[in-house]
């Protein structure tokens, strides 16, 4: 896999939701028992299985394995300090990642990437996506963009790679709407009180 520099948001990304796969975030459980459902995990966030770990389909393995890379995602996304972050996501990205290299993109632009190490296992090439990935974050965005969701109950993480950075849910289409249906439920019961 080689990993654009500059595309640090798809990192960023793949580190929250990776997180907020776990049981303790997602009340009807794990949301990646199986190697089908890290397939569509991956292929979700627009990672081909053809350019991961050689190519190969995950396995009860892979899974297992994302499973603790999950944990140490999670980590470096709640980390207090920007400079625990900075250590964190380094030692996630040195996990498969190489020396970064200056190669075309398919527009014929120079662009940096950090390639992974042949015969890397899917979670090594996770690790460097993922902490490559922070660590444009921190570098473009600051450590304050790592936060944990404002809904209530939720324990779920991201970073913020929004331009105007005002993200409060880790996703909001599950946590802002179900925020948005109690706060309507409790206008309509103070309503109907009166």
């Amino acid at each position: 896999m080689r990993i654009p520099l500059a595309g640090y948001a798809v990192g960023a990304a793949v580190a929250g939701d990776l997180a907020n796969t776990s049981p303790t975030v997602r009340a009807a459980g794990d949301a990646l028992p199986t190697p089908e459902a890290l397939t569509r995990f991956l292929s979700e966030h627009g990672l081909r299985l053809d350019a991961l770990a050689d190519g190969r389909p995950p396995t009860g393995d892979d899974v297992h394995e994302v499973h603790l890379l999950r944990r140490e995602a999670r980590g470096v996304v709640e980390t207090e300090t920007e400079d625990q972050a900075v250590a964190g996501a380094t030692v996630l990205a040195g996990r498969a990642g190489l020396s970064p290299a200056l190669d075309r993109d398919p527009g014929g632009r120079w662009q940096w990437y950090v390639p992974t190490a042949p015969g890397a296992s899917l979670a090594e090439e996770l690790a460097a996506l993922i902490g490559v990935g922070l660590l444009g974050a921190v570098r473009a965005l600051g450590h304050g963009r790592f936060r944990a969701c404002v809904a209530p109950g939720c324990r779920g993480v991201f970073v913020d790679t929004s331009r105007g950075g005002r993200r409060v849910y880790c996703m909001p289409d599950l946590c802002g709407n179900r925020l948005n249906v109690a706060n309507h439920r409790a206008r309509h019961r103070l309503g109907s009180v009166r």
